[in-house]
């Protein structure tokens, strides 16, 4: 299911669930806030990660011209919001198994 080993696609999913539309640069902005790790998202994982979800159906894009040179702006489409929500229950379970294997090797829960 994705990229588990960054959480990238749920946190472009995330975010774009929250922002409606957004492009690439704005979406890279918003990454640190919104990251599930520590590891950096480099901009080729993001764009690849958006051709992903676009060839899978789960956000649309168009390209809009404003001042400066043309932007492709992403959506999250209605499949893109029941895959979050895959992504939702997917996390919820390994948050909890995390916490059960943490406390199984003696670590406190905060």
């Amino acid at each position: 299911m994705g990229n588990v080993s960054r959480f990238i696609e749920p946190v472009v999913l995330r975010i774009l669930k929250e922002k409606q539309a957004s492009y690439g640069y704005e979406i890279a902005e918003y990454l640190p806030a919104y990251a599930l790790t520590d590891a950096k998202i480099e901009g080729a994982a993001l764009y690849r990660t958006l051709r992903t979800l676009e060839a899978n159906g789960y956000v649309q894009s168009t390209w809009t011209a404003g001042a400066g040179p043309a932007r492709r702006n992403y959506r999250l489409t209605p499949a893109g919001e029941e895959h979050l929500q895959q992504w939702a229950r997917l996390l919820d379970t390994l948050g909890n198994a995390m916490i059960r294997f943490a406390g199984e090797c003696g670590e406190a829960r905060p």
